[in-house]
């Protein structure tokens, strides 16, 4: 109940005027191969399991894919690419992802990313995180994880701005581990956007090690 009043709270938000403009604006004028669709066109709630070990914070949505389809890394290939490995490793119910009608559950897994409306050029301004930010510092506080995955570098200085971390030993690099003051676990991934997958920057075998060193830090907490 207390996510869905936080997921209440998001809905009517409009605190970034220039990401309000954006979101609708996309919402309205579409993708030619997705004039059917009604495009979600607002903040897109986390995703997942309210009571998961596991959170995954990513960047923002994709103008074109959470941003019509109003679910996490849905609709977009870097969600195609984030959910197959989720199957992998057990987190997904199935390899992909589509619309929020699709049946996809989550399991010990919730993700939300640090900006919640589609930016332009898929770049928020510090400004507009820090606005969004109390969703992510109340959705932690409500989850607790004992895992938290940075899909990017942005997301991952979101999470230590989150927790006014002022370790400057903790730098992001791919498949970097930390733990954070609060006892939680802080792995780091390249985001897995297309600019990244297809010129092999990340690929399958290095995201799928990602998933298993995840594993790996749940069992410590065994």
């Amino acid at each position: 109940m207390a996510l869905q009043h936080l997921n209440g709270e998001l809905l009517s938000c409009r605190r970034c005027p220039r990401l309000v403009r954006w979101r609708e604006h996309v919402a309205r004028e579409k993708r030619r191969a997705y004039q059917d669709w009604d495009y979600w066109g607002k903040p897109v709630p986390g995703f997942g399991d309210s009571q998961a070990n596991v959170f995954v914070v990513g960047l923002a949505p994709g103008a074109h894919g959470s941003n019509r389809t109003g679910r996490q890394f849905t609709g977009d290939a870097s969600g195609d690419f984030l959910y197959s490995a989720l199957y992998r490793a057990g987190f997904a119910s199935q390899p992909n992802s589509t619309s929020r009608e699709d049946g996809l559950m989550l399991t010990n897994l919730y993700t939300a990313p640090v900006c919640r409306c589609a930016p332009p050029d898929n770049k928020p301004t510090l400004q507009e995180m820090t606005n969004c930010q109390p969703f992510l510092e109340r959705e932690f506080a409500l989850i607790q994880p004992k895992v938290i995955v940075a899909l990017g570098r942005i997301a991952f200085d979101g999470i230590l701005r989150v927790f006014s971390n002022k370790d400057h030993s903790m730098l992001f690099t791919h498949q970097a581990i930390y733990q954070l003051l609060s006892g939680a676990w802080l792995v780091s991934s390249y985001h897995p956007s297309r600019q990244n997958t297809q010129t092999g920057r990340l690929t399958v075998e290095m995201f799928d090690q990602v998933w298993r060193t995840v594993r790996g830090l749940l069992l410590r907490h065994a």
